[in-house]
């Protein structure tokens, strides 16, 4: 039903800054569960100086950040320099206004929805908004004046053009079944039991997704925009204290929107065999916020263990994976979910034949790219040539 406007502007209001906290405070959690797991990883202690467990730490980091020296070189486009930062930040922060984190919870006779905003092009609103995040690295690396900084913001333009069409591709065929954009109606659709949700159904645009998710993010192993070895620390080189926090920060924020989308697109949102109805009104949209909260905990994690994983890729190698790759996974992707929903409305049928035909793709591709590859030529350094150099 619909709520009343008083009703309706006081708990768009309370979530909206219960949403804000939690993202900031997944922040510290973010900084924290990066620095234990990859210490878990490679069988060593994480942080464990600063409080009970090294829980503390986070706060030292930001106390680190808030009193180290703001400098800003001479050379800098100031204006621009000072607010590419926020401009990578706000995208962030303004995208988990459309993700459904729960179903509902009833106060004082009023149902109302664990949502911001339930809009019903929610799907086109997260693309659209995502997308800027782009401007916010390009225009810092260009208003540093420096080159490590512009070769930096030049990978991450590329990158991220690239891997966004990759991403856009992926959901059309979840949007094919489910005939809706809102988020919140996508969720419902997938039901409570693991073996109905899309990343079945969708397994190789599933994949796709996610891994364009890490390129979209900059993370390991598609980090190139921040190689440490070759461009020092791209495109925030020039940045330092609080400025380079917000980079820092706007980073871990994109990883949890991300892996909120995720979830709700492909995981069954807040929904888990039935426990999202246990209890009562009350009760039960508290349980499924804790629901949608360990699914995004997981793909958190995934992303930890990926960096601490996998090495990093050479820029041609992630060029020639989103594009010779994942571009035709995706596209094949849409003509096989179109085509059998169609002619069959089995979503069994669906998932088989998209596995098939991803496999099919995979293998005509790399079959092509080594067919066409022109052999390295290698210069002849034997025994022969030595014997003809030392001898004339």
């Amino acid at each position: 039903m619909d709520l009343p406007l008083h009703v309706l502007i006081i708990s768009s209001l309370i979530k909206i800054v219960v949403v804000v906290h939690i993202l900031l405070i997944g922040v510290m959690g973010m900084i924290l569960a990066e620095r234990k797991v990859s210490g878990w990883i490679q069988d060593r202690h994480g942080p464990n100086r600063v409080g009970p467990w090294g829980i503390l730490q986070p706060i030292a980091d930001g106390i680190k950040f808030l009193l180290k020296e703001d400098l800003v070189p001479d050379h800098v486009d100031k204006p621009v320099y000072l607010l590419a930062p926020a401009i990578i930040l706000v995208p962030a922060l303004v995208t988990c206004g459309v993700v459904p984190f729960g179903s509902s919870i009833t106060v004082s006779g009023y149902e109302i929805p664990l949502q911001i905003a339930d809009i019903n092009i929610g799907v086109l609103y997260i693309l659209a908004i995502t997308s800027l995040g782009v401007y916010g690295v390009v225009l810092g690396a260009w208003a540093s004046n420096n080159k490590y900084s512009l070769l930096g913001g030049l990978r991450s333009s590329a990158q991220m053009i690239s891997y966004e069409l990759t991403l856009g591709l992926s959901l059309i065929g979840v949007l094919i079944l489910s005939s809706s954009l809102s988020l919140r109606e996508i969720a419902i659709q997938q039901g409570s039991y693991p073996w109905t949700w899309n990343f079945l159904i969708h397994f190789p645009a599933f994949l796709a997704f996610t891994t364009a998710a890490f390129a979209e993010t900059n993370r390991l192993p598609f980090d190139l925009a921040e190689a440490e070895q070759e461009l020092v620390g791209g495109y925030h080189t020039e940045y330092s204290s609080m400025k380079f926090a917000m980079y820092f920060m706007a980073e871990y924020m994109h990883m949890i929107v991300g892996s909120a989308v995720a979830v709700t697109l492909f995981f069954g949102g807040w929904q888990f065999l039935g426990l999202e109805t246990v209890g009562g009104p009350f009760w039960s949209g508290l349980i499924s916020v804790g629901i949608f909260f360990v699914k995004t905990a997981f793909f958190l994690f995934v992303f930890i263990w990926v960096r601490w994983t996998l090495p990093r890729f050479r820029y041609d190698q992630l060029m020639n994976l989103g594009w010779k790759f994942l571009l035709p996974i995706t596209l094949t992707s849409i003509v096989v979910t179109a085509t059998v929903w169609a002619f069959t409305q089995s979503k069994v049928l669906v998932g088989v034949l998209n596995v098939v035909a991803a496999c099919i793709v995979v293998a005509i591709v790399a079959t092509t790219l080594v067919m066409t590859r022109e052999p390295e030529p290698v210069e002849d350094r034997g025994i022969l040539s030595f014997t003809k150099e030392s001898s004339s």
